[in-house]
């Protein structure tokens, strides 16, 4: 692994690991809970939707016969959108419902 990559990995693993932790961290009212809950909710549904349109992507690619070997989503940059889309949400979550 090219040492960019391992460098840029680690740095989007911590940054990650500390956004959860202080979002995880901060005990509070409900109001808080539920920010956090809308904004996990959002993520998950945007990763489902990229996942399905990968799957059907690999499909059409499949049956017309050119099938792609290994290539799709990359892992680093699935998590760094998955860690975007959280952190926005959660910021514009957190300025409409006042937290």
């Amino acid at each position: 692994m090219d040492w960019v990559k391992m460098v840029y990995s680690i740095i989007l693993l911590v940054c990650g690991i500390l956004i959860l932790v202080a979002a995880m961290s901060q005990k509070g009212d409900e109001r808080r809970a539920f920010i956090k809950a809308k904004a996990q909710s959002y993520s998950f549904i945007v990763v489902m939707g990229m996942l399905i349109l990968e799957v059907a992507q690999s499909i059409y690619l499949t049956y017309q016969g050119n099938a792609s070997n290994g290539i799709g989503i990359s892992p680093i940059m699935f998590l760094t959108l998955i860690l975007i889309i959280y952190l926005v949400t959660l910021l514009i979550y957190r300025k409409k419902y006042g937290d």
